[in-house]
Protein backbone atom coordinates (compact mmCIF):
# COMPACT_ATOMS: atom_id res chain seq x y z
CA UNK A 1 0.00 0.00 0.00
CA UNK A 2 1.28 3.49 -0.86
CA UNK A 3 2.29 5.69 2.03
CA UNK A 4 0.93 9.20 2.57
CA UNK A 5 4.28 10.64 1.45
CA UNK A 6 4.18 8.64 -1.78
CA UNK A 7 0.78 10.04 -2.71
CA UNK A 8 1.31 13.63 -1.58
CA UNK A 9 0.39 15.82 -4.54
CA UNK A 10 2.52 18.80 -5.55
CA UNK A 11 0.37 21.93 -6.04
CA UNK A 12 -0.13 22.47 -9.76
CA UNK A 13 1.20 26.03 -9.65
CA UNK A 14 4.61 24.73 -8.51
CA UNK A 15 5.08 23.31 -12.01
CA UNK A 16 4.45 26.65 -13.72
CA UNK A 17 7.35 28.96 -14.50
CA UNK A 18 4.94 31.91 -14.42
CA UNK A 19 1.23 32.48 -13.75
CA UNK A 20 -1.10 30.98 -16.36
CA UNK A 21 -1.98 34.18 -18.18
CA UNK A 22 -5.27 34.49 -20.01
CA UNK A 23 -5.16 35.19 -23.75
CA UNK A 24 -7.71 37.14 -25.79
CA UNK A 25 -11.10 35.44 -25.49
CA UNK A 26 -12.23 33.78 -28.72
CA UNK A 27 -14.34 30.87 -27.41
CA UNK A 28 -17.56 31.09 -25.44
CA UNK A 29 -18.37 27.70 -23.89
CA UNK A 30 -21.85 27.58 -22.39
CA UNK A 31 -23.07 24.80 -20.12
CA UNK A 32 -26.81 25.01 -20.73
CA UNK A 33 -27.72 22.81 -17.76
CA UNK A 34 -27.56 19.42 -16.12
CA UNK A 35 -30.66 17.92 -17.71
CA UNK A 36 -29.70 14.80 -19.72
CA UNK A 37 -31.28 11.59 -20.98
CA UNK A 38 -28.22 9.61 -19.76
CA UNK A 39 -26.33 9.28 -16.46
CA UNK A 40 -22.85 8.16 -17.57
CA UNK A 41 -20.57 6.85 -14.81
CA UNK A 42 -17.66 9.11 -15.83
CA UNK A 43 -19.69 12.33 -16.19
CA UNK A 44 -17.89 15.26 -14.58
CA UNK A 45 -21.11 17.33 -14.77
CA UNK A 46 -23.07 14.63 -12.87
CA UNK A 47 -25.91 15.13 -15.35
CA UNK A 48 -28.93 12.80 -15.48
CA UNK A 49 -32.66 12.64 -16.34
CA UNK A 50 -33.39 13.58 -12.72
CA UNK A 51 -31.52 16.91 -12.86
CA UNK A 52 -33.62 19.98 -13.61
CA UNK A 53 -31.03 22.80 -13.51
CA UNK A 54 -30.95 24.70 -16.81
CA UNK A 55 -30.13 28.09 -18.28
CA UNK A 56 -32.06 31.00 -16.74
CA UNK A 57 -34.05 33.08 -19.29
CA UNK A 58 -32.36 36.33 -18.19
CA UNK A 59 -28.91 34.72 -18.62
CA UNK A 60 -29.93 33.51 -22.07
CA UNK A 61 -30.76 37.09 -23.05
CA UNK A 62 -27.41 38.31 -21.70
CA UNK A 63 -25.56 35.63 -23.67
CA UNK A 64 -27.37 36.62 -26.85
CA UNK A 65 -26.20 40.21 -26.27
CA UNK A 66 -22.62 38.99 -25.70
CA UNK A 67 -22.62 37.02 -28.97
CA UNK A 68 -24.04 39.98 -30.90
CA UNK A 69 -21.74 42.57 -29.30
CA UNK A 70 -18.27 40.99 -29.43
CA UNK A 71 -16.85 40.13 -32.88
CA UNK A 72 -13.77 38.62 -31.20
CA UNK A 73 -15.86 35.53 -30.37
CA UNK A 74 -15.11 32.97 -33.05
CA UNK A 75 -16.73 29.87 -31.52
CA UNK A 76 -19.83 29.24 -29.42
CA UNK A 77 -19.46 25.84 -27.77
CA UNK A 78 -22.66 24.36 -26.30
CA UNK A 79 -22.49 21.63 -23.70
CA UNK A 80 -24.47 20.19 -20.79
CA UNK A 81 -25.98 17.67 -19.75
CA UNK A 82 -27.49 17.13 -23.11
CA UNK A 83 -27.39 20.73 -24.39
CA UNK A 84 -30.28 20.02 -26.78
CA UNK A 85 -32.61 19.32 -23.84
CA UNK A 86 -31.94 22.54 -21.94
CA UNK A 87 -33.46 26.00 -22.19
CA UNK A 88 -31.69 28.41 -24.51
CA UNK A 89 -30.35 25.89 -27.02
CA UNK A 90 -32.27 27.11 -30.07
CA UNK A 91 -32.07 30.90 -29.55
CA UNK A 92 -28.32 30.73 -28.84
CA UNK A 93 -27.69 28.52 -31.89
CA UNK A 94 -29.67 30.86 -34.10
CA UNK A 95 -28.07 34.11 -32.96
CA UNK A 96 -24.58 32.57 -33.16
CA UNK A 97 -25.19 31.42 -36.74
CA UNK A 98 -26.67 34.81 -37.62
CA UNK A 99 -23.44 36.40 -36.34
CA UNK A 100 -21.42 33.88 -38.40
CA UNK A 101 -19.82 32.10 -35.44
CA UNK A 102 -18.74 28.47 -35.46
CA UNK A 103 -21.24 26.57 -33.30
CA UNK A 104 -20.17 23.35 -31.60
CA UNK A 105 -22.73 21.05 -30.00
CA UNK A 106 -21.34 18.46 -27.61
CA UNK A 107 -23.94 15.75 -28.14
CA UNK A 108 -24.36 12.34 -26.55
CA UNK A 109 -25.95 11.18 -29.86
CA UNK A 110 -28.65 9.07 -28.15
CA UNK A 111 -30.77 12.21 -27.73
CA UNK A 112 -31.66 11.90 -31.46
CA UNK A 113 -33.69 8.77 -30.64
CA UNK A 114 -35.66 10.28 -27.75
CA UNK A 115 -39.31 11.21 -28.31
CA UNK A 116 -39.59 14.85 -29.34
CA UNK A 117 -35.96 15.16 -30.41
CA UNK A 118 -36.02 13.20 -33.66
CA UNK A 119 -35.77 16.48 -35.62
CA UNK A 120 -32.28 17.23 -34.31
CA UNK A 121 -30.09 15.64 -37.03
CA UNK A 122 -31.84 17.67 -39.74
CA UNK A 123 -31.72 20.81 -37.56
CA UNK A 124 -28.00 20.31 -37.04
CA UNK A 125 -27.43 19.93 -40.79
CA UNK A 126 -29.64 22.90 -41.72
CA UNK A 127 -27.64 25.12 -39.36
CA UNK A 128 -24.26 23.54 -40.18
CA UNK A 129 -23.56 22.83 -36.52
CA UNK A 130 -20.29 21.11 -35.72
CA UNK A 131 -21.05 17.94 -33.76
CA UNK A 132 -18.59 16.71 -31.14
CA UNK A 133 -20.01 13.42 -29.97
CA UNK A 134 -19.09 11.05 -27.18
CA UNK A 135 -18.16 7.54 -28.29
CA UNK A 136 -15.65 6.44 -25.64
CA UNK A 137 -14.68 3.31 -27.55
CA UNK A 138 -15.42 1.72 -30.91
CA UNK A 139 -16.38 -1.54 -29.15
CA UNK A 140 -19.88 -2.10 -27.80
CA UNK A 141 -19.00 -3.64 -24.43
CA UNK A 142 -16.70 -0.80 -23.39
CA UNK A 143 -19.21 1.91 -24.33
CA UNK A 144 -22.14 0.26 -22.54
CA UNK A 145 -20.09 -0.21 -19.37
CA UNK A 146 -19.38 3.52 -19.24
CA UNK A 147 -22.62 4.97 -20.53
CA UNK A 148 -25.36 2.38 -19.99
CA UNK A 149 -26.75 -0.73 -21.67
CA UNK A 150 -27.81 -0.16 -25.27
CA UNK A 151 -26.08 3.22 -25.61
CA UNK A 152 -23.55 1.91 -28.15
CA UNK A 153 -26.19 0.70 -30.61
CA UNK A 154 -28.17 3.91 -30.18
CA UNK A 155 -25.02 5.94 -30.83
CA UNK A 156 -24.26 3.97 -34.00
CA UNK A 157 -27.79 4.62 -35.31
CA UNK A 158 -27.44 8.33 -34.51
CA UNK A 159 -24.11 8.60 -36.34
CA UNK A 160 -25.60 6.83 -39.35
CA UNK A 161 -28.40 9.43 -39.40
CA UNK A 162 -25.79 12.19 -39.43
CA UNK A 163 -23.83 10.44 -42.18
CA UNK A 164 -26.98 10.23 -44.33
CA UNK A 165 -27.26 14.01 -44.11
CA UNK A 166 -23.64 14.51 -45.19
CA UNK A 167 -21.86 14.69 -41.85
CA UNK A 168 -18.33 13.39 -42.12
CA UNK A 169 -18.19 13.97 -45.89
CA UNK A 170 -19.53 17.48 -46.63
CA UNK A 171 -16.99 20.20 -45.75
CA UNK A 172 -19.49 22.26 -43.72
CA UNK A 173 -20.88 19.29 -41.78
CA UNK A 174 -18.19 18.30 -39.30
CA UNK A 175 -18.59 15.25 -37.07
CA UNK A 176 -15.90 14.60 -34.46
CA UNK A 177 -15.94 11.73 -31.96
CA UNK A 178 -14.58 11.74 -28.40
CA UNK A 179 -12.68 8.91 -26.69
CA UNK A 180 -12.09 8.77 -22.96
CA UNK A 181 -10.46 5.86 -21.11
CA UNK A 182 -12.52 3.48 -18.96
CA UNK A 183 -12.41 4.12 -15.23
CA UNK A 184 -9.63 1.99 -13.68
CA UNK A 185 -10.59 -1.27 -11.99
CA UNK A 186 -7.13 -1.63 -10.43
CA UNK A 187 -4.18 0.61 -9.61
CA UNK A 188 -2.68 0.30 -13.08
CA UNK A 189 -3.66 3.70 -14.46
CA UNK A 190 -3.17 4.68 -18.07
CA UNK A 191 -3.28 7.76 -20.27
CA UNK A 192 -5.19 7.97 -23.54
CA UNK A 193 -3.50 6.19 -26.48
CA UNK A 194 -1.90 8.20 -29.28
CA UNK A 195 -4.75 10.21 -30.77
CA UNK A 196 -3.85 9.79 -34.44
CA UNK A 197 -3.27 6.05 -34.15
CA UNK A 198 -6.51 5.51 -32.25
CA UNK A 199 -8.37 7.62 -34.80
CA UNK A 200 -7.20 5.21 -37.53
CA UNK A 201 -8.46 2.23 -35.51
CA UNK A 202 -11.86 3.92 -34.98
CA UNK A 203 -12.19 4.79 -38.66
CA UNK A 204 -11.30 1.31 -39.90
CA UNK A 205 -13.60 -0.49 -37.45
CA UNK A 206 -16.61 1.83 -37.85
CA UNK A 207 -16.28 1.93 -41.64
CA UNK A 208 -15.98 -1.84 -42.02
CA UNK A 209 -18.73 -2.73 -39.56
CA UNK A 210 -21.25 0.10 -39.92
CA UNK A 211 -20.24 2.12 -43.02
CA UNK A 212 -19.67 5.07 -40.67
CA UNK A 213 -17.37 7.99 -41.45
CA UNK A 214 -16.33 10.94 -39.30
CA UNK A 215 -13.76 13.75 -39.32
CA UNK A 216 -11.54 13.61 -36.23
CA UNK A 217 -11.18 11.70 -32.99
CA UNK A 218 -10.44 13.61 -29.79
CA UNK A 219 -8.88 11.82 -26.84
CA UNK A 220 -9.81 13.27 -23.45
CA UNK A 221 -8.41 12.26 -20.05
CA UNK A 222 -10.82 11.48 -17.23
CA UNK A 223 -10.31 14.34 -14.79
CA UNK A 224 -10.83 13.44 -11.12
CA UNK A 225 -13.96 15.50 -10.65
CA UNK A 226 -17.70 14.76 -10.67
CA UNK A 227 -18.64 11.07 -10.88
CA UNK A 228 -15.06 10.09 -11.73
CA UNK A 229 -13.92 11.67 -8.44
CA UNK A 230 -16.68 9.84 -6.54
CA UNK A 231 -15.68 6.55 -8.14
CA UNK A 232 -11.98 7.02 -7.36
CA UNK A 233 -12.66 7.95 -3.74
CA UNK A 234 -15.03 5.02 -3.26
CA UNK A 235 -12.29 2.66 -4.49
CA UNK A 236 -9.49 4.40 -2.54
CA UNK A 237 -7.76 5.46 -5.77
CA UNK A 238 -8.26 9.24 -5.80
CA UNK A 239 -4.84 10.27 -4.41
CA UNK A 240 -3.08 7.55 -6.40
CA UNK A 241 -4.68 8.71 -9.64
CA UNK A 242 -3.76 12.33 -8.98
CA UNK A 243 -0.18 11.26 -8.29
CA UNK A 244 -0.14 9.30 -11.54
CA UNK A 245 -1.31 12.39 -13.45
CA UNK A 246 1.28 14.56 -11.71
CA UNK A 247 4.08 12.12 -12.56
CA UNK A 248 3.07 12.39 -16.23
CA UNK A 249 2.95 16.21 -16.27
CA UNK A 250 4.12 17.58 -19.62
CA UNK A 251 5.17 21.27 -19.61
CA UNK A 252 4.81 21.40 -23.40
CA UNK A 253 1.02 21.32 -23.01
CA UNK A 254 0.84 24.61 -21.10
CA UNK A 255 0.83 26.98 -24.05
CA UNK A 256 -2.02 25.04 -25.71
CA UNK A 257 -4.48 24.80 -22.78
CA UNK A 258 -8.08 25.55 -23.74
CA UNK A 259 -8.66 27.59 -20.56
CA UNK A 260 -6.42 30.38 -21.85
CA UNK A 261 -8.66 31.75 -24.61
CA UNK A 262 -12.14 30.71 -23.50
CA UNK A 263 -14.84 31.63 -21.01
CA UNK A 264 -16.94 28.85 -19.51
CA UNK A 265 -20.41 29.99 -18.43
CA UNK A 266 -22.89 28.14 -16.24
CA UNK A 267 -26.69 28.18 -16.30
CA UNK A 268 -26.72 30.95 -13.66
CA UNK A 269 -24.44 33.25 -15.67
CA UNK A 270 -21.31 32.75 -13.58
CA UNK A 271 -17.97 32.68 -15.40
CA UNK A 272 -15.11 30.19 -15.14
CA UNK A 273 -11.93 29.48 -17.06
CA UNK A 274 -13.08 26.01 -18.09
CA UNK A 275 -15.89 23.51 -17.65
CA UNK A 276 -13.84 21.60 -15.07
CA UNK A 277 -13.41 24.69 -12.88
CA UNK A 278 -17.14 25.23 -13.30
CA UNK A 279 -17.95 21.82 -11.86
CA UNK A 280 -15.57 22.43 -8.95
CA UNK A 281 -17.05 25.91 -8.39
CA UNK A 282 -13.71 27.65 -8.94
CA UNK A 283 -15.11 30.89 -10.32
CA UNK A 284 -13.07 33.37 -12.37
CA UNK A 285 -12.24 36.73 -10.85
CA UNK A 286 -10.96 40.14 -11.91
CA UNK A 287 -7.60 41.56 -10.84
CA UNK A 288 -9.49 42.95 -7.82
CA UNK A 289 -10.66 39.40 -6.94
CA UNK A 290 -14.27 40.16 -7.85
CA UNK A 291 -16.20 37.11 -9.05
CA UNK A 292 -17.30 37.51 -12.65
CA UNK A 293 -20.71 37.09 -14.24
CA UNK A 294 -22.03 37.58 -17.78
CA UNK A 295 -23.87 40.68 -16.59
CA UNK A 296 -20.59 42.25 -15.44
CA UNK A 297 -18.94 41.59 -18.80
CA UNK A 298 -21.78 43.37 -20.56
CA UNK A 299 -21.62 46.31 -18.19
CA UNK A 300 -17.84 46.57 -18.67
CA UNK A 301 -18.08 46.15 -22.44
CA UNK A 302 -15.04 43.88 -22.24
CA UNK A 303 -14.56 40.09 -22.41
CA UNK A 304 -10.93 40.27 -21.31
CA UNK A 305 -11.23 41.13 -17.62
CA UNK A 306 -9.47 37.97 -16.40
CA UNK A 307 -5.70 38.20 -16.10
CA UNK A 308 -4.76 34.71 -14.88
CA UNK A 309 -6.38 31.29 -15.03
CA UNK A 310 -7.52 29.66 -11.78
CA UNK A 311 -5.88 26.26 -11.31
CA UNK A 312 -6.13 23.29 -8.95
CA UNK A 313 -4.63 19.83 -8.66
CA UNK A 314 -7.04 18.31 -11.20
CA UNK A 315 -5.33 20.49 -13.85
CA UNK A 316 -2.76 17.69 -14.02
CA UNK A 317 -5.43 15.83 -16.03
CA UNK A 318 -5.21 18.34 -18.89
CA UNK A 319 -1.41 18.45 -18.82
CA UNK A 320 -0.48 14.76 -18.46
CA UNK A 321 1.14 12.98 -21.40
CA UNK A 322 -0.07 14.46 -24.67
CA UNK A 323 -2.49 16.67 -22.77
CA UNK A 324 -6.24 16.88 -23.11
CA UNK A 325 -8.79 19.54 -23.94
CA UNK A 326 -12.24 19.82 -25.44
CA UNK A 327 -10.42 19.56 -28.78
CA UNK A 328 -8.46 16.46 -27.80
CA UNK A 329 -4.71 15.99 -27.38
CA UNK A 330 -2.64 19.17 -27.08
CA UNK A 331 0.83 18.02 -28.25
Amino acid sequence: MATLNQTKITPFTYNLSEPLHKHKITVLQINLGKRCNLACNHCHVEASPKRIEELLPEVCEQLIQIIEKFPQIQTVDLTGGAPEMNYGFHPIVEVAKKMKKEVIVRSNLTIFLESGFEYLPQYFADNQLRVVASLPCYLEDNVDKQRGKGVYNQSIKAIQKLNQLGYGTEPDLILDLVYNPPLPHNKEFGLSPNQKNLEKDYKIFLKENFAIVFNQLFTITNLPIGRTKQYLKTHQKYDLYLKFLEENFNPNTISHLMCRNQLSIDYLGNIYDCDFNQMENLQSTTSKQEKLTVKQLLEAGNLDLIQTVKTDIYCYGCTAGSGASCQGALV
